[in-house]
């Protein structure tokens, strides 16, 4: 992945960054039931059945739960199911609960790059993890604590924000966090323009109206209220000015709020378009022509012990280097081959009236085919999915093939060289 995933500290695959490959024999058992743990409670991650299952299983439990705690607001229905809603969210806490635990058990996932006390202690106190943990435990807290139960009701409603994981897999969430993130210091810096005039307004009007409306316009901070009404809005009319000076400065609070709401509107709107502007732009440098292969011998391939001049290559084909462990090797006739050699293969253009076509399309996260099903895929007949890289595994593309982020997808086409070249790309 290319840019920072964890920026709210909410749990992501990201088998790049945590190097989740559990068929590694290498890794102790333990720490391979950790990563399968992981993906199991990483939301988006549906390459078995059990984590598509966590997923559908976590989200309904989340919307049961809410829609129970909404419907025990009504007198009516409460009196009729309030036994059901009582054992429907004993059970959909304890999910919570459970969950939670789970997620304490995989910090080191999340952060593999700390300790798991370190990673644990992370979590609890990131933001999610702060949601997670007010999703079940004010729950018990009155049978410890009765006269703050309805205190501790309060902190349950903290379980709606579980929504915003969910939501944070979405192209559209990601855009909006990171266009605040990018414009945080412009944002600010307009809030603090309006609360300026907000104050310097409230201020200015009871000089003005105190005189004729003290008990409306009693203090300095009185007009609070009608500056806010005005500055942000046109006014709701429960306050208002009297005098002629009062009205005329109204009128100009009133023009001056809607420059000033304008400020953040643009603000906001230029990041959405500088963001997109980037996203197409890395989209569109992420695919490119494949002019050199490199392939890694292994100790039974027939070039392995071989030197250079003894290999039978097409015509058009060169050798463009060798990389031996640390070393880069120059290609000379008299080099001999070795097992664990990466060699770079280079080819001439096909020329002719038609031309083949090799690209190579890095998944990004903003990319519509991540998540896709291969099968599911529209892409022209004439443009073929010939391998798809993952870390160090190469993937024969079948039907059910899902993508995910950060695979590399090797696709052969073969158009008419007529064909212009945003031609070419929106077929491919």
């Amino acid at each position: 992945m290319s840019e920072p995933k964890n920026k709210d500290d909410i749990p992501v695959y990201d088998p790049e960054l945590a190097g989740l490959d559990d068929k590694d024999e290498n890794i102790p058992s333990s720490e391979r039931f950790r990563r399968k743990i992981f993906k199991m409670i990483s939301v988006g991650v549906v390459d078995v059945f059990i984590n598509q299952f966590y997923d559908v299983l976590s989200t309904g439990m989340l919307i049961i739960n809410l829609a129970v705690t909404v419907l025990n607001t009504y007198t009516s229905i409460r009196a009729k199911y309030g036994l059901l809603f009582d054992e429907i969210e004993i059970v959909t806490v304890l999910f919570f609960a459970v969950d939670y635990v789970l997620r304490l058990y995989t910090a080191k996932c999340l952060y593999p790059n700390k300790s798991h006390p370190v990673a644990v202690v992370k979590y609890i106190f990131s933001f999610t993890g702060i949601i997670d943990f007010l999703s079940f435990f004010p729950y018990f807290l009155p049978t410890f604590f009765p006269a703050g139960a309805a205190v501790f009701k309060m902190f349950r409603v903290a379980r709606i924000l579980r929504l915003f994981r969910i939501n944070a897999y979405y192209d559209s969430f990601n855009v909006i966090i990171e266009v605040l993130m990018r414009r945080r210091q412009q944002l600010m810096s307009s809030i603090f323009i309006i609360l300026v005039m907000m104050f310097a307004s409230s201020l200015c009007m009871y000089s003005i109206e105190n005189p004729y409306q003290p008990e409306v316009f009693s203090n300095a901070f009185s007009g609070i209220w009608w500056s806010v009404s005005t500055l942000l809005t046109v006014g709701y009319g429960d306050i208002y000015p009297i005098t002629t000076a009062g009205k005329f400065f109204a009128i100009v609070i009133a023009f001056l709020g809607v420059g000033l709401v304008a400020i953040p509107t643009g603000i906001i709107s230029a990041g959405f378009v500088e963001q997109y502007s980037r996203l197409e732009r890395i989209d569109a440098s992420d695919e490119e022509d494949i002019n050199f292969i490199r392939i890694q011998l292994k100790k039974n391939d027939q070039w392995t012990g071989k030197s250079i001049m003894d290999l039978a290559l097409p015509q058009g084909m060169i050798i463009a280097v060798i990389l031996r462990n640390d070393d880069t090797i120059i290609p000379r006739g008299n080099v001999r081959l070795a097992a664990g050699d990466f060699v770079v293969l280079g080819a001439n253009s096909i020329k002719g009236s038609k031309a083949v076509y090799i690209k190579e399309i890095t998944v990004r996260r903003s990319h519509r085919w991540n998540g896709q099903m291969l099968k599911d895929l529209d892409i022209s007949r004439q443009t073929f999915i010939v391998m798809v890289k993952r870390g160090d595994e190469t993937i024969i593309p079948k039907g059910d093939l899902i993508f995910h982020e950060g695979d590399k997808v090797i696709l052969y086409s073969k158009v008419n060289e007529k064909i212009s070249e945003n031609e070419r790309s929106e077929e491919i």
